[in-house]
């Protein structure tokens, strides 16, 4: 693919390694000579120091034989701006702008909604010319939602409405499973799970039969949701129900997640993520539920919003307030600010005071390890959903979703009629190391069903594989087919 950036922030570079290393021409735009300059040192693409916000100078640099233009500068503007100029000329180019701007994303979505038969024959252009407009703070909502949702046992992926869940989970000493190979886990339970990947060292693998499960190790494992506390119990950990939350950060993510919990409505999406599944969830009862912020309006507000709510203006790093008020004793610390450092040392310290599990926002997975490692149970890195989210509508309309998981990529795809596999069986094209289908949805069927080695694909199979970062375009254009 040939892919216009513009804007050299963390996105912007990140997103152009991640398609540099795929083999896409990429051209980033940066309007600061210094920042480019640093960029040039770092991304092997074309740098061009100019406004990407200008018609002649993203004519000059290609972009009318671009596939895909991609806006994600600081400005909300220059990302909208620079789309509708381009799809004003060029209609066929994929638009892809990152807003932070709350209105401007839910304005878009309402009115998409409002004409969405229009939208979808044909008969509009996407507003402002944007095809996908990306919100961080509504990512990062979505994706603490769901660990809440399952218990905070990590971060978790669903797919569509199906019962199938992808969990992580750590190997405690002296488990069931610790000690045992990937090929005898059969001669231990008679659960239908699949492990997915194993991390280890802060690296994760692929694994095969012969894969050892170790003490300490984490497991990636996809499995019936109904099965999470028994899986659960192999790894020798316990899914904790989570009747106390208290909820640090009363800003738009921190509301977000609130009105997802606790105000929910049924939201049907389909895919891995968007971020990820089906968002809702149970609505909690008044006396497990607190909201703990420094600003007076944000506080104020949130008392409105959250009636049934116990809303403090207070420091959550006071020791003295937190004890007055219980939350030690509190099964589930979110620590969702917008001082990302913030969130990860409260998430520990609450944890050190007693409080059972935490979910803390970070900057990216760099930070998540950090987070980790410091005792966090889940950390959600900002502006890593974001890349995933565009990544995920560049691979094509084949790839429904990408998710990576330290240096492995989760993606959907479609068999397509070109496709290499069409007409195999797992078991013969099965190889250890590079790739493993984890699911397989027919057509006409609603839902995945875990793949098997004597599942056979065909034209028109949804599936859902796990693969090294580096060989994810190989691997993909192997089952899609064409790019």
């Amino acid at each position: 693919m040939n892919i216009v950036i513009v804007g050299g922030g963390f996105t912007g570079v990140q997103l152009a390694k991640l398609l540099v290393n795929e083999k896409n021409t990429v051209t980033l735009i940066e309007n600061d000579e210094e920042t480019a300059r640093h960029i040039s040192n770092q991304v092997d693409c074309d740098v061009v120091v100019e406004d990407g916000n200008n018609l002649e100078v993203l004519e000059n640099h290609g972009i009318a034989k671009a596939d895909a233009l991609v806006c994600v500068t600081s400005s909300d503007e220059v990302n909208m701006i620079t789309c509708s100029l381009v799809d004003a000329v060029y209609p066929d180019v994929l638009k892809i702008a990152r807003v932070r701007n709350y209105a401007y994303y839910v304005n878009t979505a309402s009115a998409e909604k409002k004409h969405a038969n229009e939208f979808a024959e044909g008969r509009r252009r996407p507003l402002y010319g944007i095809n996908y407009m990306i919100h961080p703070d509504v990512e990062a909502a979505e994706a603490i939602t769901r660990a809440v949702e399952n218990g905070a046992v990590g971060n978790v992926l669903t797919f569509d409405d199906s019962e199938l869940e992808l969990i992580r989970v750590n190997v405690e000493r002296g488990s069931t499973l610790c000690g045992s190979y990937l090929k005898t886990l059969r001669n231990l339970t008679d659960l239908n799970f699949l492990v997915a990947y194993v991390e280890r060292d802060g690296k994760s693998s692929l694994p095969s039969g012969d894969t050892q499960i170790t003490e300490n190790c984490t497991l990636g494992i996809l499995l019936q949701k109904p099965d999470v506390s028994k899986v659960m119990e192999l790894c020798g950990s316990k899914k904790r129900e989570l009747k106390k939350v208290a909820l640090i950060g009363a800003g738009r993510i921190g509301t977000t997640v609130a009105e997802k919990i606790f105000k929910p409505a049924p939201v049907k999406t389909k895919g891995i993520s968007k971020f990820f599944g089906n968002l809702s969830a149970p609505r909690r009862s008044s006396q497990d539920f607190v909201i703990i912020d420094t600003d007076s309006v944000l506080t104020k507000q949130a008392s409105e919003n959250f009636p049934d709510a116990r809303v403090f203006c207070a420091d959550a790093s006071d020791e003295n307030f937190l004890r007055e008020e219980g939350i030690p004793d509190f099964d589930l610390a979110i620590c969702a600010t917008h001082n990302h450092e913030l969130n990860m040392v409260l998430a520990a310290y609450l944890e050190g005071l007693g409080v059972k599990q935490s979910i803390s926002l970070v900057a990216s997975s760099e930070f998540g390890t950090i987070a980790t490692k410091l005792g966090v149970d889940v950390a959600v890195p900002l502006r890593d959903t974001v890349v995933d989210s565009i990544i995920s509508h560049l691979r094509g309309k084949a790839v429904k979703e990408i998710h990576t998981v330290s240096d492995l990529e989760i993606a959907e795809c479609e068999i397509s009629p070109e496709s290499k596999m069409a007409g195999k069986v797992l078991k013969d094209i099965a190889d250890p190391g590079k790739f493993l289908v984890l699911l397989v949805r027919k057509p006409g069927v609603e839902n995945y069903q875990i793949a098997g080695g004597n599942t056979q694909l065909n034209t028109g199979d949804h599936i859902v594989l796990i693969t090294p970062g580096e060989e994810s375009k190989k691997i993909l254009t192997a089952f899609a087919g064409k790019e």
